[in-house]
């Protein structure tokens, strides 16, 4: 066994056996809940069907002895009665089983599911960064199916096998306990082949599920850039890519297939040779004795012994099946126990403040990084104070980390030196919920969901009336458009709003935000996409009705801020100054070239028209 093999096969068996494994069942274990009881009725009917099947060989060897060489009819009757009787009552325990079984194993992945799912919605953006979109849809999907399909072949095939292999082997041994000492040869050697062939595989199916991941994102990138694939006529590049991925799981299942194609084989090879040693030493053993059960082997015994033979190789190839399974399984319940045990990098301390008094924010010496690893933070030493209620105005380059300083506000990450005050209080000291409540943010990438546009409205606040929609919806100058459909605020909105433009998609995003009536009202490059005319209707609708909420308006045009009590300038995630618009004109050198620029493309905008 090479090297490579070796620590496969040792890293194959902790999994299942040291503690991390066991401590991995436990985790995904809890997803069973209310399913316990099936879990439990499904082996019991199970070992009952399975111990009436080795009861069966007993009871038929008996008749043909005794009813049908003894010529006995009473033998006959009684004897065939039992068997009915043995046949019907491993029907019904079968039946139960695969009910039990099925419900077990569909409620355990429906569980895991919601798990999962309800796990990644409690994930900071720092545990979201560490997996990948593709990696939690496969997760979701392709390694909860796998389990699922395990579990059902444990609870039903991995309580049955052993079952029937133990029981036949019994009873095989009380006919004849030289002949019974056949399975014992073989049951090792099998056994052997069949880890040789896991440890082998394992390592393929692991490789396959990380290529699954990207495949799955691959495939979430180019549906969500479909326009600029086909703009750009890039339909052929994308096809070339997926094709590379998929041609890398086919060559990785074939791969896996090949190696567990001597699996059949393998099995083949003991029934034969068993059967022939069994038919051997039977027929001689018979011939010996002349059929007579005082002196050695019978018919009826040697038909028991193949039945038995035939139900013990059975209950093999079962665990050779199994044993597949689990090494897909296995792989998969591994990705699933990592977002599972995933802890959440922003959390609720243990006594947490349930009120933001006001809107003031006060970053003192804030430093942060994404990664504890990145050498050079994102954010560096920013001190900055905004008092309740102010309109603040932050700009600079691409790069500038202006995205980064106001997503610490309302904890999407958390601060990795110096505090951050909201109301008074540094943020990690208030109930998240209660925090989030408080500081609305319209970001950067402005998603709509899958709905009408009161439904999507509402996800600002759910208890929110016709009147306040409509209210929010003219803040945000996007009353009038949504007066044009037909349906207005009915109007079913596709996923990720692809049916309404840029612009429209901002202003609903903004009213959405205006509905929870925050504190703190953070716009992030939010009105990019609407007209100067709009954008100034939107700020001046900011001041009149909600002088109390402090706003913190991103943006790359100075005329969305020139008008803020004062403007914050950022270069390469530090402050690089702070006053009034005219302030800064006459002392920051990069706030003036950002103004002139702009002011001069706006003239030559003028004249071309």
């Amino acid at each position: 066994m090479t090297n490579a093999t070796a620590d496969a096969a040792s890293a194959t068996a902790n999994r299942t056996n040291g503690p991390g494994g066991r401590h991995l069942l436990r985790t995904l274990l809890r997803s069973l809940r209310e399913y316990k009881r099936d879990t439990l009725l499904a082996p019991l009917f199970v070992a009952i069907e399975g111990v009436l099947e080795i009861v069966i060989p007993t009871v038929m060897a008996e008749l043909i002895d005794q009813g049908v060489s003894g010529g006995s009819m009473p033998a006959i009757i009684k004897f065939g009665l039992i068997l009915v009787g043995c046949a019907m009552i491993s029907l019904l325990a079968g039946l139960l089983s695969g009910r039990y079984a099925a419900v077990a194993a569909a409620g355990f992945a429906k569980n895991i599911r919601r798990d999962l799912f309800e796990r990644v919605q409690g994930f900071s953006f720092t545990n979201i960064d560490r997996f990948s979109t593709g990696s939690i849809i496969t997760r979701l999907t392709t390694d909860v199916t796998n389990l699922q399909n395990a579990f059902m072949m444990i609870v039903r095939m991995g309580v049955r096998a052993p079952v029937m292999v133990v029981m036949a082997w019994v009873f095989a041994f009380r006919i004849n306990a030289s002949i019974s000492m056949v399975f014992l040869a073989v049951i090792p050697i099998l056994g052997f082949g069949l880890i040789g062939l896991t440890v082998l595989v394992f390592p393929v199916f692991d490789r396959v599920f990380h290529t699954y991941d990207q495949l799955n994102n691959v495939v979430d990138e180019n549906l969500a850039g479909v326009r600029v694939v086909k703009s750009f006529d890039r339909e052929d590049h994308e096809v070339s890519k997926f094709t590379k991925i998929s041609q890398r799981i086919y060559k990785d299942f074939l791969k896996a297939e090949r190696i567990m194609s001597f699996n059949m084989p393998l099995m083949m090879v003991c029934v034969y040779a068993s059967m022939i040693a069994i038919a051997w030493l039977g027929a001689t053993q018979i011939v010996a004795s002349g059929n007579n059960a005082a002196l050695g082997l019978t018919t009826g015994d040697l038909t028991a012994l193949v039945t038995y033979a035939m139900q013990i190789l059975m209950a093999l190839m079962m665990v050779s099946m199994i044993f597949v399974m689990v090494v897909i399984s296995v792989a998969s319940a591994e990705r699933i126990y990592q977002v599972l045990t995933e802890v959440s990098t922003v959390t609720d301390p243990a006594d947490p403040v349930m009120e933001v008094p006001d809107g003031s924010v006060d970053f003192d010496h804030v430093s942060f990084r994404y990664s504890d690893n990145a050498e050079k933070p994102v954010l560096d030493d920013i001190s900055l104070h905004i008092p309740s209620g102010a309109t603040v105005g932050i700009v600079g380059g691409t790069g500038s980390s202006k995205s980064s300083l106001v997503q610490l506000i309302a904890r999407l990450y958390d601060v990795s030196d110096g505090s951050l005050r909201v109301g008074g209080r540094d943020t990690r000291d208030y109930d998240l919920t209660v925090l989030r409540d408080e500081v609305a943010m319209v970001l950067q990438k402005n998603i709509l969901f899958s709905g009408t546009i009161a439904e999507n409205l509402r996800w600002g606040n759910p208890s929110a009336t016709d009147e306040e929609i409509l209210h929010a919806a003219r803040l945000a100058q996007a009353d009038g458009f949504v007066q044009e459909f037909p349906k207005k605020y009915d109007t079913y909105i596709e996923q990720g709003g692809t049916n309404v433009s840029g612009g429209q998609r901002q202003r609903l995003c903004i009213a959405r935000a205006l509905l929870k009536k925050p504190k703190i009202l953070i716009l992030d490059d939010s009105t990019s996409a609407v007209d100067t005319k709009t954008d100034r209707l939107i700020r001046a609708a900011f001041r009149d009705e909600i002088p109390d909420t402090t706003k913190i308006i991103i943006a790359q045009r100075v005329a969305s801020v020139q008008e803020s009590d004062f403007i914050v300038v950022m270069h390469d995630g530090r402050i690089l100054d702070k006053g009034t618009h005219e302030e800064l004109l006459e002392s920051c050198d990069e706030y003036r070239a950002i103004y002139e620029s702009q002011t001069k493309n706006h003239a030559h905008d003028e004249e071309a028209k």
